[in-house]
């Protein structure tokens, strides 16, 4: 009896933020396990890798985009195709993580949604001694914007792998939300959202990454 076909499930995967954040480094270390130390602005780069999340196969199809403002224009047609995006800033980069308000409303206009899958990644959580956004900034951003929050580091590989792992997941849920019409709710009967951990919440503590990831 011949062996039956296995379905790969692919997830279009977008990874937006402000230029020098990290992006291109978070995404190849995911990709090809190494760091890429030197900055090189990206106009657009595309990445696929076959993953196991879940106990089910997968291809991640990962966009890595510009972050540069002459490539706004380009922004809302990759958007349109994307199932979920990393929305990505740097802790030592205060105005990094305050223009991410500009991504998140442009894709969810282009969307023509009030939600859609997201993930907010701190990057260089390494470089805690050039701090500029603290772990409760980057909560209560998550926490707005209804998403998945983790710090991380491109050079460290910490919360790499879980940062597009949490994406796709993120994904799974925000589908099955939609195919029944009803928000996965908490023990509580609370609408359950990724970007909130109350034990989490106040703990601001020095430390790189520490408790900090909240999916």
């Amino acid at each position: 009896m011949a062996a039956r076909a296995q379905f790969l499930r692919e997830y279009k995967l977008v990874v937006v933020g402000g230029g020098g954040v990290g992006k291109s480094a978070l995404t190849i270390q995911f990709f090809n396990n190494h760091f890429v130390a030197g900055y090189d602005p990206t106009i657009e780069d595309s990445y696929r890798k076959r993953c196991v999340i879940d106990d089910e196969v997968a291809i991640l199809d990962v966009l890595d985009t510009a972050g540069q403002e002459e490539y706004r224009a380009m922004r809302a047609q990759y958007m349109l195709g994307a199932e979920g995006f990393l929305l990505v800033y740097s802790i030592t980069d205060r105005d990094s993580f305050d223009e991410l308000g500009t991504f998140y409303e442009e894709i969810l206009r282009v969307k023509d949604q009030d939600s859609f899958p997201m993930i907010l990644v701190a990057n260089k959580c390494d470089l805690e001694y050039e701090r500029q956004v603290s772990r409760n900034d980057g909560r209560d951003l998550a926490n707005r914007y209804g998403c998945g929050f983790l710090e991380a580091s491109a050079k460290e590989r910490i919360n790499v792998d879980e940062a597009y792992f949490g994406l796709v997941r993120e994904i799974k849920k925000y589908n099955k939300e939609q195919q029944t019409g009803r928000p996965s709710l908490a023990p509580n009967g609370r609408v359950i959202s990724g970007a909130y951990n109350p034990k989490a919440q106040g703990d601001d503590t020095p430390g790189c990454c520490a408790g900090c990831v909240v999916l």
